[in-house]
């Protein structure tokens, strides 16, 4: 069983800056692309950004364009979001994804809850 851990959700006022971490144990992602999705109360999971074995980017820019930053440490099995600019509207559950592509899915973690106060 591949096992994706998040860490790094938290209580942050709005304005402020969080970075979410997702590592794999024992697992080898390098040539995955990994990314992030988030789940507000009440609503369906989305697409917040995703990158490529070698940096290549995605990012859901409507919502996070310009705040939110993707990265990825192959050599620690770790994928990053650094988030500045916290909104209200961020507030969710935020899980880390292991996939062939940005929204083909194999893995998730269990997530991370980001609260954001206004």
């Amino acid at each position: 069983q591949v096992q994706l851990v998040e860490s790094g959700g938290g209580l942050v006022q709005a304005g402020g800056s969080l970075r979410l971490s997702c590592a794999a144990p024992g697992r080898t992602f390098s040539s995955a692309v990994m990314g992030w999705f988030r789940q507000a109360p009440g609503k369906e999971r989305e697409f917040v950004a995703c990158i490529n074995w070698s940096g290549g980017r995605s990012y859901d820019t409507d919502s996070v364009k310009g705040r939110f930053t993707i990265s990825r440490d192959n050599a620690k099995n770790t994928v990053y979001l650094q988030m500045t600019s916290l909104k209200s509207d961020d507030t969710a559950v935020y899980y880390c994804a292991a996939g062939s592509t940005c929204l083909r899915v194999d893995y998730w973690g269990k997530g991370t809850l980001v609260t954001v106060s206004s």
